[in-house]
């Protein structure tokens, strides 16, 4: 037995072999700094004068206990970093009200000079894409050949007149894709602008409320506008 070991005995301790854990009649399981320190203390203080406690033991204890409380310091501070970082104040929330946003849907209302702009994004390279708009009541008003596109997100624009010539009017439309690539479908999203009606707030995570939408999280948006 080490004279370490026979100091925590004296105090009335006992450590397993190879056990990192200290087990104890007190409450706690596990030694903290000042614990250790003062086990320091008193291991100096009752050493045998004529064996006394090795300077290379001493120092790597004293090294060990000074590394784990590095350590936990370290790991308090990161999670506090951690929870500021994925927190939303009010300002940021705030800041969405009157600005329009991209995200994932299928409901698009017209801009005041005409027609929508969208996006669309593939999984996949596609040999042919085509953006479908419907009326509110499933009348197809308007087909937009995209042609090839490689896999990402790509862009459209449509001024608000249909296959017919004639004006769509402000919507609301309905958005869709299809894709194609050697007759196999390619996996593809539609992608809206929406105004941002109200913003609320929710553990945390900012959630927008987008007309034709509903509530959308704000780490769904891809831009704003």
């Amino acid at each position: 037995m080490s004279s370490f070991d026979s100091t925590l005995s004296s105090l009335g301790i006992n450590r397993s072999a190879g056990a990192n854990t200290i087990a104890s009649s007190a409450a706690s399981s596990q030694l903290g700094q000042s614990d250790f320190l003062k086990l320091i203390t008193a291991q100096l203080a009752n050493q045998d004068p004529f064996n006394p406690v090795d300077n290379g033991q001493m120092v790597a204890q004293l090294a060990t206990i000074s590394t784990s409380s590095g350590i936990a310091d370290l790991g308090t501070t990161l999670h506090a970093i951690a929870d500021k970082l994925g927190a939303t104040t009010t300002s940021d929330a705030v800041s969405y009200i009157g600005r329009t946003v991209l995200t994932e849907g299928d409901t698009a209302y017209g801009r005041t000079s005409g027609g929508i702009a969208g996006g669309v994004e593939l999984d996949s390279d596609a040999t042919d894409v085509n953006v479908t708009i419907q009326s509110a009541d499933g009348q197809v008003l308007k087909t937009i050949p995209l042609g090839a596109q490689a896999a990402g997100t790509l862009s459209y624009d449509w001024d608000g007149m249909t296959d017919a010539g004639t004006d769509a009017g402000p919507g609301p439309f309905k958005v869709s894709v299809s894709a194609q690539s050697g007759g196999d479908t390619v996996a593809a999203r539609t992608l809206v602008w929406a105004p941002v009606q109200s913003v609320s707030t929710t553990s945390g995570s900012t959630i927008l409320t987008l007309p034709g939408l509903g509530e959308v999280p704000a780490t769904a948006v891809r831009q704003i506008g």
